[in-house]
C-alpha cells in the first residue's frame, strides 16, 4: 500500500521532534479547540443525537457484513446509468487505472476534489510520474500542495500552518502553478480566500478531466456523494468532461434512507454544520448535464484483509469526520505529521497499521500513540471503539498471531523490540495462574517497599520517565482482609 511518508520514523521519535514546536502546539490548540467546541455545540442542538449515533452504527454494521452483495448491486446501478466501473486490489493498480483513462482523454492535466483516498495510494506523484499534473482544488489541500508539504488533519489539511505561513506560501508559490499572488497580499483570510478563488478560477475553466473521491456511495441507486464547504468539488464534479471517481470500497451504504442518517450527523461531527454549503450527488452520465464520461474506481487496497478481523473490521465503519483528532491529547500535542499516514490521529491509529500491516517501523508504532483515553470512541459519530481496536493491535504487534494480508491467512511473526514487553506478560500470568506465588510476590514487595527505586531500570526507563511509581502498600489487600474480616470474604 502507498501512502506512507518516506523516511518518516517511529512514532515516539517524530512525535518527540514535533512537541518541541511551540509554533506547531500553539496553531493545533487553537483549530482543535475552535472545531471541537463548536461541534459539541452542534450536537447538542438533536435530541435524537444517541439514536442516529447507534444507527450509522448499525448501518455500518450490516453493510460490512453483506459488503460483496451491495458492491455487485452497486456496480449494476453505475453501469445501467451509464458509468464504467472498475476494481483496483491495490493503490498501484488503481493508480494505473485513472492514469490509464486520463491518457486515453489525450489531456494533460486534472483537477481534484479533496480526497483521502487519491492521498492513500499516492495518485498525484504516480500521475506526475506519467507527465500528468493533477491540481488539488480544496483550499487547504492547495496550500499543502503549493507548500511541498503533507496533509496533517483528514478535515484540515493545512491545519499546522498559520495564515502568516499561508501567505507566504501564497506569494512565493502560485506563480509557479498559475496565476500568481495579488500584489500585496496580506493574511487576512478574505484576501487569502479570494487569492486562492482568482488561481483556481482558470484551472476549473481549462480542465477537461476531473478526480475526485466520495464520502458515500448509495448501491440501490449507483448514486455518489460529496459533501464540502467552498464550492470547489461542485465545479471540478460538474465542468470537467471526464469525471474519475476513486472510492474505497467500504464508502458504500445500501439506500437513500440509510443515507440520510449520514447527512445529518457527518456535518455536525466534521465541520458543527447542520448541512454542509455543498452536497453534490451524481449518477452515472446524463446528456448535456455534467461529464459526458464517468468512471468508478472501486479500491480495495488492505480493506477486505481489515474487514477479516472481527475486532479491527469496525474502523472500516469511518466516515472521515476527524472528530476523534479534534478531542486526541496525543494529536493535539505531536500534530499529524507524526504519525506518518495521510490518515493521523486516533483513526489514523487503527486503520493504517491494518490496510498496510505492522511490518514496518511506523505501523507497529501507531497502536501505542494514544493514552486510552477514550475520548475519541464518545464523540465518534458510528460509534467505533478506538480504544478497543488500539489494545487488539498492541496484542498483535507484541505476540504477533493469526491475520489476514493480501487475501491470505498468515501468522505474523511478533515485531521487534518488544522481548521485554512479552516476558513480562509471560511472568504476570504465571503469577496470576498460582495464587499462593501471587501473595508471596505481594508479601514480598510489600516488606521491600522502602528499598524501590523511584524509576525503572533499563526497558522500563522509558515508562518511568514520564510517570511516578505508584507506592507499594504496607500490607497487600489479602492480608489486610484476612487481618480485619478474619477470612470471611474469601470463603463465601
Amino acid at each position: 500500500m502507498s501512502g506512507t511518508f518516506v523516511g518518516m520514523p517511529a512514532f515516539p521519535v517524530a512525535a518527540r521532534e514535533a512537541v518541541g514546536d511551540a509554533t506547531l502546539r500553539g496553531n493545533l490548540r487553537h483549530a482543535t479547540h475552535t472545531i471541537r467546541d463548536k461541534r459539541a455545540r452542534a450536537v447538542a442542538e438533536l435530541d435524537d443525537w444517541a439514536a442516529l449515533r447507534e444507527a450509522g452504527r448499525r448501518i455500518k454494521d450490516h453493510t460490512l457484513r453483506h459488503l460483496d452483495r451491495y458492491l455487485v448491486q452497486l456496480e449494476e446501478s453505475v453501469t445501467a446509468a451509464g458509468g464504467t466501473v472498475h476494481w483496483a486490489a491495490d493503490a498501484d493498480e488503481a493508480n494505473e487505472i485513472v492514469a490509464r483513462l486520463v491518457e486515453e482523454t489525450g489531456e494533460r492535466e486534472v483537477v481534484k476534489v479533496k480526497s483521502m483516498a487519491t492521498q492513500e495510494i499516492g495518485l498525484n506523484e504516480a500521475l506526475e510520474a506519467r507527465g500528468i499534473h493533477a491540481y488539488e482544488t480544496d483550499l487547504a489541500e492547495l496550500i499543502v500542495q503549493l507548500g511541498k508539504d503533507r496533509p496533517s488533519h483528514i478535515l484540515v489539511p493545512a491545519i499546522h500552518r498559520n495564515r502568516g505561513e499561508i501567505r507566504d506560501i501564497f506569494r512565493s508559490e502560485m506563480g509557479a502553478w498559475g496565476r500568481p499572488a495579488p500584489e500585496g497580499l496580506t493574511d487576512t483570510p478574505a484576501e487569502l480566500a479570494e487569492a486562492a478563488r482568482l488561481h483556481l478560477r482558470e484551472k476549473f475553466l481549462r480542465a477537461r478531466v476531473g478526480v475526485s473521491g466520495a464520502n458515500f456511495m448509495v448501491a440501490e441507486t449507483g448514486t455518489l456523494v460529496v459533501v464540502e464547504s467552498e464550492g470547489n468539488g461542485r465545479m471540478c464534479l460538474t465542468l470537467p468532461e471526464t469525471l474519475i471517481s476513486v472510492v474505497g470500497i467500504e464508502k458504500i451504504v445500501p439506500s437513500w434512507r440509510d443515507l440520510e442518517v449520514f447527512l445529518q450527523t457527518l456535518p455536525r461531527s466534521s465541520t458543527a454544520e447542520r448541512m454542509n454549503p455543498y452536497t453534490s450527488m451524481w449518477t452515472g452520465t446524463t446528456d448535456e448535464d455534467g461529464p459526458r464520461t464517468f468512471h468508478l474506481v472501486l479500491l480495495d487496497n488492505g480493506r477486505t484483509d481489515t474487514l477479516a478481523d472481527e475486532v479491527g473490521r469496525q474502523a472500516l465503519r469511518c466516515i472521515r469526520c476527524s472528530a476523534c483528532l479534534n478531542v486526541c491529547p496525543v494529536y493535539e500535542r505531536a500534530g499529524g505529521h507524526a504519525y506518518g499516514s495521510v490518515y493521523p490521529g486516533p483513526i489514523g491509529a487503527i486503520l493504517s497499521p491494518q490496510l498496510r500491516g505492522t511490518g514496518s517501523e511506523i505501523d507497529a508504532s501507531l497502536p501505542y500513540a494514544s493514552s486510552l483515553c477514550g475520548a475519541c470512541y464518545e464523540v465518534c459519530p458510528v460509534a467505533i471503539d478506538i480504544p478497543e481496536v488500539l489494545v487488539h493491535l498492541r496484542e498483535r504487534v507484541v505476540q504477533g498471531g493469526p491475520a489476514v494480508r493480501e487475501g491470505n491467512r498468515v501468522v505474523l511473526k511478533p515485531a521487534k523490540g518488544h522481548a521485554a514487553e512479552r516476558a513480562a506478560m509471560r511472568a504476570a500470568g504465571w503469577a496470576f495462574a498460582r495464587p499462593g506465588a501471587l501473595r508471596a510476590g505481594q508479601r514480598l514487595a510489600s516488606r521491600s517497599r522502602r528499598l524501590h527505586p523511584r524509576t525503572l531500570p533499563g526497558p522500563g526507563r522509558a515508562w518511568s520517565g514520564s510517570r511516578e511509581l505508584p507506592a507499594v502498600p504496607a500490607e497487600p489487600f489479602r492480608d489486610w482482609w484476612q487481618r480485619t474480616h478474619g477470612g470471611k470474604g474469601e470463603a463465601e
